[in-house]
């Protein structure tokens, strides 16, 4: 725009020269004076119009530069967790942990170049040709249900799979000491999933060690291709031993007999290990149990044997991959210990190793000690639920827990260019590599992290352990930009990269994702934990830059509106273009995307940002920003602003805003497919008749006065069958809207137009449990609400998980049945918050 202005203002300019020059004596005569002047004003008025285009063009280069570079450089502010806040020698005891949640079961350190171990198995005879390799978590693998039972996010935790004919059983326990993370034992026990089976079957465990730079593992071989143990050293763990112990019968220290296998390679690449074992397997051989017959397995190589080749076989990089494959019949535990050398120098040497009756009692105090203090927690027990409910809590606290991860890498990411859709002739570029420790919503599908997720899931841990979500906002403000964006999808390394579609590998920095992890902040300030407030005092600079970038980018196009930047552009085959930053995806909006959009649910959350950043300012004594944020958040909170931009008086509820109709519907038309159609009434400017969760966002985020006129309505609607209401919690989409329940495309099943969500379900009943508490027109009802609501939400959550043994990405309004991925132990682990109605 700025190039064109300035051009049109460069044309006006000799055109007026030349109306000067003709009031003055009309058309000169050639060779005469007047015809010699006009050549040089005509040379010079060309060189300015040639001058002002090269520094418009000049101009807009830089500016274009700049932009681009500010979205791949770091934010200044300082940062919010102290230097070298995951190394060993400030956060020892966090040093290890399961921080690969997309394997069944590994560890690994939080560092840049980590060592890391793994669990891979298989059944041998269980089908025809290649067993199945177990590794990774993947939804339609068949593995299932699995899931930690117990584990405290830092030193603990018990896991059951179920994997056809087998359950197996993986226990980890850490003992600090020393200077580099301390020892640590696993226990891995596999027994028939059916009691009293003849047919015992033959399984194949991969205990693995994997490096990832450029330090050495060193074997020590015994007979037939047995381990005696491996050493090694590295920069940040010193030395340390890994010793596999010769498996036993489950609670016994008679030994098994095993075959043994084993493989020794450099690393092909993280997301290639699977692959790479896969193609080893390729040699028959016998296991020879004393008094019993033969049985054939495929096995990796019988004895120890250095491969630097990849399963393309080509010469790989860096670092090492070293694999012991045990093969005997179940029932089984076997038990690999971690022993670190300043740990074992340091004392832990002379209690013993941690193996056997030590591991068994380590074990069952941790058990303990989980149950005890989970108790104390959420006091579930003295609220009355069942033992069984009970169970649910602690499942759904540690397989949250179990799923956070470490993660480094470079993320892509497409500049911010400030006119929409000039992003789209911009090359994405690489953001600094950055460490992230999060949770993620889902082992087997996302295995990553979610920017408006971990704002739900820091809810939980929280309360569990302030300090595991002090690191973990704390690495999330570290994702800042200098504009104060924040990526709301993070894929950071090389197996969180190959997990993910190529479309959605690129982070556009003008889209913006619901601020979340402002509800934990939210819940430090009213805990006033000293620990808590002194984090929030660091991390202050980069909270306020962040709130800052969503209110200034996200603006609408009247005062004190906002609108989410990013929707999808009118396809032809899309019923509803999706708004993928506001988390709510293909909840319906505006038919015909435009800048005239207003979008309630952003504007609520800015709300809610700038009450919250007001309060922490005045807490932490920021007196400047307090001033500057004090105005903006009375303002946001005036229910009659409100009013004007957001209630439809012909829709009776809170609405978005923008160029709209409701005759849209999806058309077959061979050989397109289905494809949208457009009817009368033509679209036009006007409130989106689209009730659902976006029209209850005042009253969720409590933006309400308990006396507002609005509050009834929102509780007509949340309470009437017909539309929100369902046995098993709130319909994302009323059942009455034309959308309920259709897809998006030929290819787009419905995702959010009426399935039951548990994060905001959970944010509707701490809404009902405010009201419900606070004295106005509203206050009974609001109360009743909550106690059915939480009921029905519990209830069918505890009955799914009791029928399938997973927590679900979401429930069915119609029948409560889980759908969408399992499992999703990331916001559905809210379930946890509501029965112990902390909100």
């Amino acid at each position: 725009m700025a190039r064109g202005e300035r051009r049109r203002r460069g044309a006006p300019a000799d055109g007026a020269r030349t109306a000067e020059g003709a009031a003055r004596g009309g058309p000169a005569r050639r060779g005469s004076r007047g015809g010699v002047a006009r050549g040089p004003v005509r040379g010079a008025v060309l060189a300015i119009v040639v001058l002002l285009l090269a520094l418009s063009l000049s101009g807009s280069w830089l500016l274009a530069w700049h932009r681009a570079r500010r979205a791949v450089t770091l934010h200044s502010a300082p940062p919010a967790l102290p230097p070298d806040s995951s190394s060993p020698t400030v956060a020892p005891d966090l040093f290890w942990g399961t921080y690969r949640p997309h394997v069944y079961f590994g560890m690994k350190t939080r560092s840049p170049q980590p060592l890391l171990t793994g669990l891979m198995w298989a059944q041998q005879g269980a089908t025809s040709g290649t067993p199945k390799l177990r590794h990774t978590c993947e939804q339609g693998d068949g593995v299932g249900p699995y899931g930690w039972e117990f584990h405290d996010g830092l030193s603990f935790g018990r896991q059951h799979i179920q994997d056809g004919a087998i359950r197996l059983t993986t226990e980890f326990v850490k003992r600090p000491g020393g200077q580099h993370g301390g020892d640590w034992s696993w226990r891995v026990t596999v027994e028939p999933q059916a009691s009293g089976t003849s047919a015992l079957p033959l399984v194949s465990l991969f205990f693995y060690v994997v490096t990832d730079g450029k330090e050495v593992l060193v074997p020590e071989v015994g007979a037939k291709g047995q381990l005696k143990f491996i050493s090694g050293h590295t920069s940040e763990l010193g030395d340390f031993r890994f010793t596999l112990l010769a498996p036993t019968s489950p609670g016994d220290t008679a030994p098994k007999y095993g075959s043994y296998n084993v493989f020794w390679s450099s690393n092909p690449g993280l997301p290639l290990l699977t692959e790479m074992v896969k193609s080893r397997l390729n040699s028959w051989f016998q296991h020879r149990s004393p008094g019993a017959s033969p049985e054939r397995y495929l096995g990796l190589p019988g004895s120890l044997k250095w491969e630097d080749r990849g399963p393309s076989g080509q010469g790989q990089g860096q670092g090492q991959f070293l694999i012991q494959q045990v093969t005997l019949k179940v029932p089984f535990s076997m038990e690999l210990v971690f022993e670190s050398g300043s740990a074992q120098a340091g004392g832990n040497q002379a209690l013993g190793q941690l193996a056997g009756s030590l591991l068994t009692q380590a074990l069952e105090t941790h058990t303990e000690a989980f149950k005890e203090r989970f108790e104390k927690t959420f006091r579930l027990q003295e609220k009355a639920l069942s033992p069984e409910e009970q169970a649910l809590g602690q499942a759904a606290l540690s397989g949250l827990l179990g799923g956070i991860g470490y993660f480094y890498g470079q993320g892509l990411i497409l500049p911010d260019m400030k006119v929409e859709g000039s992003e789209q002739k911009v090359a994405p570029a690489l953001f600094p590599p950055v460490p992230l420790f999060t949770a993620v919503p889902s082992r087997s599908f996302f295995p990553r992290g979610f920017l408006w997720d971990e704002g739900f899931h820091q809810l939980v841990v929280q309360r569990w352990d302030p300090r595991l979500t002090r690191e973990a906002l704390g690495h999330w403000l570290g994702l800042l930009n200098a504009d104060g964006w924040i990526g709301r999808e993070q894929v950071l390394g090389d197996e969180a990269r190959a997990r993910v579609p190529p479309e959605f590998l690129v982070q556009r920095a003008a889209h913006a994702n619901p601020p979340t992890l402002l509800l934990p902040v939210a819940h430090m300030l009213e805990g006033g934990d000293p620990a808590d407030l002194d984090f929030l005092r660091r991390a202050f600079p980069r909270l306020h830059a962040w709130f800052s970038w969503l209110h200034q980018s996200q603006a609408g196009p009247v005062p004190l509106s906002y609108r989410w930047r990013g929707r999808d552009p009118a396809l032809p085959n899309l019923l509803n273009p999706k708004t993928l930053p506001s988390g709510l995806d293909d909840y319906p909006r505006a038919s015909h995307p435009s800048a005239t959009e207003r979008h309630l649910d952003l504007r609520c959350w800015v709300a809610l940002g700038a009450r919250v950043l007001v309060r922490l300012a005045e807490q932490l004594g920021e007196a400047e920003a307090a001033a500057e944020l004090g105005p903006l958040a009375a303002s946001l909170e005036t229910e009659k602003i409100l009013d004007e931009l957001h209630w439809a008086p012909e829709l009776g509820v809170f609405a978005d805003f923008g160029n709209h109709t409701k005759a849209v519907q999806l058309k077959p038309q061979p050989p397109q497919g289905l494809v949208r159609v457009v009817g009368r009434p033509h679209p036009r400017l006007q409130y989106v008749d689209a009730l659902g969760y976006v029209s209850l966002f005042p009253l969720l985020l409590r933006l309400l006065d308990p006396h507002s006129s609005r509050l009834g309505p929102l509780l007509d609607v949340l309470a009437d069958s017909r539309h929100l209401w369902s046995p098993f919690g709130l319909r994302s989409l009323a059942a009455s809207s034309s959308f309920y329940g259709q897809r998006n495309s030929e290819h787009d099943p419905p995702y959010w137009r009426g399935a039951v969500w548990l994060n905001v379900n959970y944010l509707a009943l701490g809404a009902l449990h405010h009201y419900g508490h606070l004295e106005g027109p509203h206050q009974a009802r609001a109360a009743k609400l909550h106690s059915k609501l939480r009921a029905n939400v519990v209830g069918n959550v505890w009955q799914q998980y009791h029928a399938t043994g997973f927590l679900w990405e979401q429930y069915s309004d119609r029948d409560g049945r889980g759908m969408g991925c399992r499992p999703f132990q990331g916001w559905t682990s809210l379930v946890l918050l509501a029965m112990a109605e902390d909100y």
